[in-house]
Parts: C-alpha cells; sequence; structure tokens
C-alpha cells in the first residue's frame, strides 16, 4: 500500500498518513473514513479525521485503495488487490466479494469505442443479500 519512498499515494510520508495506511492492513472488510478514525484513536494514534480523509483520497487516487459508495451514499475504503475488479456488497451486512468481470470489460469497451472514447476507465459495484442474510 506504499510506493517505494514509503509514501502513501503520493503524500509525505507523515507519522500520521504512515498510521493510517497501517490501520488499513488491519482489517479485510470497507471501512469509512470515520471507522478508521475511531479504530486509530483505540489504538492510540492521534490523527486527525481531516489527515485520515486527505489519506484515504490519495491512497484512492494512486489505486492502492478501494473505493465504493454504499447505498446511502457513504464512501467507503479497503485495500485493493492487485488485479482491477468489482464488487458483490450485501446490503444488510456489508460483506463485499471482490469479483473479475470479463463480460463486463469486453461490454465497457464495446460501448466506449462505439462513441469513440479513449482512456476508459469505470468501477462496478453489485448489491443484493449474502446467503448469511437471506
Amino acid at each position: 500500500m506504499t510506493s517505494t519512498d514509503g509514501s502513501s499515494g503520493g503524500l509525505r510520508p507523515t507519522r500520521q498518513r504512515l498510521a493510517v495506511v497501517e490501520a488499513m492492513t488491519s482489517f479485510d472488510d470497507f471501512r469509512s473514513a470515520q471507522d478508521i478514525h475511531e479504530l486509530l484513536a483505540r489504538r492510540g494514534d492521534p490523527v486527525g479525521l481531516a489527515t485520515v480523509y486527505r489519506t484515504l483520497r490519495g491512497l484512492a487516487d494512486a489505486g492502492q485503495v478501494d473505493v465504493l459508495r454504499t447505498e446511502d451514499g457513504e464512501a467507503v475504503y479497503r485495500r485493493c488487490s492487485d488485479t482491477h475488479h468489482h464488487h458483490l456488497v450485501c446490503r444488510t451486512c456489508g460483506r463485499t466479494v471482490e469479483v473479475e468481470g470479463p463480460a463486463v470489460e469486453r461490454w465497457t469497451r464495446a460501448i466506449a469505442d462505439g462513441h469513440g472514447f479513449t482512456e476508459v476507465s469505470h468501477t462496478l459495484e453489485v448489491f443484493g443479500t449474502c446467503p448469511d442474510c437471506v
């Protein structure tokens, strides 16, 4: 989650930013900036909420964390896997599963090509109810 120079998402590697990066390695689910801020406080790491937000934005811009918007519009964050992927998200418990979607990739490219778009990127989150919550 950090570059070879130890920075997080192109930001200067301060103690606070490195604490956010370290906190991100302690969980596998998606968490809000407020949740991460609270986790840091419980650990005794005094990091301001604004710093948490800035660090997460920088990590997201650098492709080092996944960001998704919950159905109510809140941004939540998780360490990113190394491959392009999409998410299945449970509306009830928030469980998230990474999935690859070759058909989505082909469809996206065809739509973009058909309209003359280049340098296309996309995200896809599919919301439903996981088997444990049915």
